[in-house]
């Protein structure tokens, strides 16, 4: 158990503490933030395997860059910047850009007349233009407009373009897969 001052500091001064040589506020840090992380680079890619390679890269580009952080950057957001580059890479390196994985079976859902599944789901995502996904998956993590602009590398206005656009893009996958 972390000590309750640990846990009730910042993200920001907790990273600070990390700069100055304490490792139990990277600890601090990787406990808030671990879980958030895997669903977002799980939400990009239904693999665990995937997904626990990614992670990992994306915790050590945070020790190797500790250095580096600076506090105006809000602590959440340089970490999921990272995890953005790491997945963007890795899609780049697998030239699966737009294509959805199949799961750990190596089978694609099947529909339900119901609805769409949660896999289903996924595999939509998966189809959409890597900005507008990112987008998409960013926003559901809870990030504002200014944070997602701020992790993408683009303005506020282009989020809120690939936004529209990524769901305008999922309602017609889906539709068409009914």
């Amino acid at each position: 158990m972390l000590p309750l001052l640990d846990r009730l500091k910042s993200d920001e001064a907790l990273m600070q503490a990390y700069q100055a040589g304490d490792a139990g506020a990277f600890e601090c840090l990787y406990r808030r933030h671990k879980d958030s992380l895997f669903a977002f680079l799980y939400q990009h890619c239904p693999r665990p395997a995937i997904v626990e390679e990614l992670a990992q890269d994306t915790w050590m580009a945070v020790v190797d860059r500790a250095a580096s952080y600076r506090p105006e950057a809000g602590f959440r957001t340089w970490l999921f910047r990272i995890a953005h580059n790491r997945q963007v890479d890795f899609w780049r390196r697998r030239d699966n850009r737009h294509q959805p994985l199949p799961d750990e079976t190596g089978q694609l859902s099947s529909a339900d007349p119901a609805g769409p599944t949660e896999e289903e789901i996924l595999a939509a995502v998966g189809q959409l233009p890597g900005e507008q996904r990112d987008a998409l998956l960013l926003r559901e993590q809870g990030f504002s407009l200014a944070e997602i602009a701020g992790i993408c590398g683009a303005s506020e206005e282009a989020v809120k373009s690939r936004l529209r656009y990524g769901r305008g893009r999922l309602r017609e996958i889906l539709g068409e897969a009914a």
